[in-house]
């Protein structure tokens, strides 16, 4: 038995299974990339834009989908990275590596998630997104990363998670597994 297509959108399908299973998809993606950019001199680069959903300014990784966008729907995870780090941060990299993918929220969405680490930046343009976003660019050192999000949190921002992960994926990257809890 095939899944029940309650309601379709210009971004999002809300579905159910025979179960009961009510679920969202994004039929015009192949999915997202986040990027853990750090620059030369130990800096992570994040943004930072108000979501609606949760009805805050959430602190997150550069990020996107892959295959959104009319005639490029194959588009590969790291080319959409790419493009999306450039066009949040204005950041170019020279070196990409894939840390992890998995799902973003497996009970409500079938939307996976990529994280890339892209080192060796150079600064192209100003960033700040596409005309339809809003984006400020942050540069946080990577030794300051929990403080900083703490006190983006006590201001009444929201911080995605995927940042811990992505730094813990890139310290194990490194080989890095000294007795420091952080950087």
């Amino acid at each position: 038995m095939s899944d029940t297509i309650h309601h379709t959108g210009r971004y999002l399908e809300y579905r159910e299974t025979d179960k009961g299973w009510e679920y969202v998809v994004r039929p015009n993606a192949k999915g997202c990339v986040a990027i853990l950019a750090i620059t030369d001199d130990r800096r992570v680069v994040l943004t930072e834009q108000y979501r609606p959903p949760v009805a805050k300014n959430v602190i997150e990784l550069p990020a996107g989908l892959a295959g959104d966008i009319p005639l490029q729907e194959d588009e590969p995870l790291e080319t959409a990275a790419r493009r999306e780090l450039k066009e949040e941060t204005g950041y170019e990299a020279k070196s990409w590596v894939r840390l992890t993918e998995g799902p973003s929220s497996a009970g409500l969405t079938t939307e996976t998630n990529t994280i890339f680490q892209a080192t060796e930046l150079t600064k192209m343009t100003e960033g700040g997104g596409t005309a339809s976003e809003d984006i400020r660019v942050h540069l946080v050192d990577l030794g300051d990363i929990p403080t900083w999000c703490a006190d983006r949190q006590a201001e009444g921002k929201m911080v995605d998670f995927k940042i811990f992960a992505a730094l813990y994926l890139s310290r194990q990257l490194s080989g890095d597994s000294g007795g420091r809890l952080w950087y």
